[in-house]
């Protein structure tokens, strides 16, 4: 352990942060500390007793980053079908304010979904980890299902894989998986790291499947899972601690 850079007489007992980021009991806390399960900038920290500044230490348990600022706070939302992703909108047309009213903290958007899309808009009042997440340098995925017009050909995922020229430039898909076909329509997974305006829907429409329906449901490593539309949910510590990772925190 380094000794200088982690352990501070006058920081925090590591088994106290831990339970205060949502991790456990104090007791559960110290358990996982003497089982070895804690890391602190790195390092294995299996003694009880070490103190640390939370504000200045990564803290990972059994390797997933625990995030223990609680003046932060990081939302996901199941965007429904026809909300803006603005906080209000001139025109008056629903927007994200209606969702987190219910917050004294001034939220902010990561990246957009339009209005026709539905599904997971994370919403954070950290700036440097909305920063992050939405600047396409450190390309973290976005998962999609789309439901298209026509039945799509089995090599549409290596099509997409391959990549697509749009007007303002190519782009490619990380993973494509075709869900189902019936009928006139086909059901589609498509897995990017791009973020740019209605890239998926223009993507699609390029190779002749204009999307019916469109709904975001991973960032990251954040899954939509089962939220209703409308329904917002508080990310655990470990939760942000994985989105801090992604966005290379």
């Amino acid at each position: 352990m380094a000794e200088l850079e982690i352990h501070r007489p006058e920081g925090i007992r590591l088994q106290k942060v831990l339970a205060s980021a949502g991790v456990g009991s104090r007791r559960k806390c110290e358990d996982l500390i003497e089982a070895g399960r804690v890391k602190v900038n790195g390092e294995v920290v299996d003694q009880l007793g070490v103190r640390v500044d939370p504000e200045s230490v990564a803290i990972e348990v059994d390797g997933n980053r625990i995030m223990v600022d609680s003046s932060h706070l990081t939302v996901v939302l199941n965007k429904p079908f026809g909300v803006v992703s603005t906080m209000s909108d001139p025109q008056g047309r629903p927007a994200l304010d209606t969702f987190v009213a219910r917050y004294p903290e001034r939220l902010f958007h990561v990246g957009r979904l339009d209005a026709e899309t539905t599904g997971l808009l994370i919403l954070t009042n950290d700036g440097e980890l909305a920063n992050r997440l939405a600047h396409p340098t450190h390309g973290v995925s976005k998962v999609y299902v789309a439901k298209v017009k026509g039945r799509v050909s089995k090599n549409l995922p290596t099509l997409l894989k391959q990549g697509v020229e749009l007007d303002d430039g190519p782009v490619r898909a990380t993973a494509c998986t075709i869900l189902d076909v019936q009928g006139d329509s086909s059901l589609v997974q498509v897995e990017l790291h791009e973020g740019r305006n209605r890239i998926v829907r223009r993507m699609l429409d390029k190779v002749g499947h204009p999307v019916l329906e469109l709904v975001r449901t991973q960032f990251g490593p954040i899954r939509l899972g089962t939220m209703a539309p409308g329904e917002i949910r508080e990310l655990s510590p470990s939760e942000v601690g994985k989105l801090m990772d992604a966005a290379g925190l």
